[in-house]
């Protein structure tokens, strides 16, 4: 199929209300992720709606993963034996206005989390491109939003609450836990099952977006720093086709002087809302040309209440040192004429360092080049072997909830602290009851 008629396929698709695949399951019905790449290998699902039950699930179950919104694009929360679903979890549960911090069940979604801390006076400091992802899931796999001074997601935690595999409650906090709490808050389901989680927050504030199209990929390479320091979140979209940047997106916090200028390093001021693939419908994407807004209604890509895509895709991402984000969008760039042919669009953006051991971001400002695919694995699983090498000079981390095909023995080197995090997994599970296949050919590998 061609990228034209998929794309029209799509559009029908996208303007519709949320459906089903991001929310529940269908009886009788094989369980799917998102975008339903993956089948999950077992039809043996519990839900849990107390910390008390999720712990009896836990004693019982000889192994056991975790589902989230199924947003990932890989097997990491996959199990041939048992899953449990927090799905009924989805409780607010504190805020504390003088800490600066609110505890939520894992199960919470940003869409859900946003208009309750507007309300009382509060933000996050980030978001993603989609509001529809929980909490919990989120800050497992270390996902981000954008921004030169903005931290992943996974940052804000302050605090968690876990299950072990013996069943026993264990809470950790960043005040008292110092480097294990650094190590348990990106744990890609591997130490057990996360039951509450406790975020920073800071005064609620406002958000414009602008969207420029056309920006030429000359003035990427010569003025990259001054792009990225025009908004507090900025996203470059491209099909690496006629060395264009096709849409430029510029989210500005209400007291930002950037006034959405007509003209911006040769790109023209969008006239109208625009979806990231032009061709597709903006309805299900938040409001743009300078209209201010609530942060949680303009940091995300796309509105909670509509389905962020038809789900006929797949994505990929790979992570590298900020220092490098030139060169290695001019090396991907060389390979447009592999890559374009199997992709929907693509997306750059840089993220502030932290210090969390399995973060893609660990101790390194980083950019972001993601990759939206046409749901076609064996194409895609061609291309990124090729993608793959040309970046290996950057030290590349992939993101841990979508596709790649890194050497596990290649993954290991990026993660300083991988072998800490081993023996922090084996201290709260120590017989690998929340390892799957996916951890054991990558994160535990030998």
């Amino acid at each position: 199929m061609n990228k034209r008629r998929f794309l029209n396929l799509m559009t029908g698709a996208l303007a519709s209300p949320l459906i089903a695949p991001l929310t529940t399951f269908a009886e009788g019905q094989p369980l799917k992720n998102w975008s339903g790449n993956l089948t999950y290998s077992t039809r043996q699902v519990d839900d849990a709606s107390t910390v008390d039950q999720v712990r009896s699930i836990v004693r019982a179950q000889e192994k056991l993963k975790v589902l989230g919104t199924r947003h990932c694009f890989n097997a990491i929360a996959d199990s041939s034996h048992h899953l449990l679903s927090l799905k009924p979890m989805h409780a607010i549960v504190a805020l504390d206005a003088a800490a600066r911090t609110v505890t939520v069940e894992p199960s919470v979604t940003y869409g859900q989390l946003g208009p309750y801390l507007d309300a009382k006076g509060f933000a996050l400091h980030n978001l993603a491109s989609l509001p529809h992802i929980s909490v919990a899931g989120s800050i497992t796999t270390a996902t981000h939003g954008s921004g030169e001074r903005n931290r992943n997601l996974s940052s804000s935690v302050s605090g968690l609450e876990i299950v072990t595999a013996s069943g026993d409650l264990v809470t950790l906090s960043r005040k008292t836990d110092g480097e294990t709490f650094r190590g348990a808050v990106v744990g890609l389901g591997a130490l057990g099952v996360i039951t509450r989680v406790t975020l920073d927050i800071e005064p609620t504030y406002k958000v414009r977006q602008y969207v420029y199209l056309d920006l030429p990929l000359e003035q990427v390479k010569e003025h990259f720093d001054q792009i990225q320091a025009s908004g507090y979140s900025v996203s470059l979209f491209t099909d690496w086709q006629n060395r264009l940047i096709s849409e430029l997106w510029l989210k500005v916090r209400d007291d930002s002087p950037f006034a959405g200028p007509p003209e911006f390093l040769g790109a023209k001021l969008a006239t109208r809302d625009l979806h990231p693939i032009e061709n597709l419908s903006a309805e299900n994407c938040t409001a743009q040309r300078g209209v201010p807004g609530p942060w949680y209604d303009r940091l995300p890509h796309f509105r909670m209440g509509f389905t962020p895509s038809a789900g006929a895709e797949l994505q990929s991402e790979y992570l590298l040192p900020r220092r490098n984000a030139v060169d290695a969008i001019l090396a991907v760039e060389r390979l447009r004429d592999q890559i374009t042919p199997h992709l929907l669009i693509s997306e750059i953006r840089t993220i502030a360092a932290d210090d969390l051991w399995m973060s893609t971001c660990y101790k390194q400002d980083s950019v972001a080049i993601h990759f939206t695919w046409k749901p076609d694995w064996p194409a895609v699983k061609r291309v990124l072997p090729v993608i793959e090498r040309q970046l290996s000079t950057f030290q590349t981390r992939p993101h841990w909830g979508k596709l790649f095909t890194m050497n596990p023995r290649e993954l290991r080197t990026r993660y300083e602290k991988l072998d800490d995090f081993v023996h922090l997994a084996a201290k709260y599970d120590p017989k690998g009851k929340f390892r799957n296949q996916f951890l054991d050919s990558t994160v535990f590998a030998t």
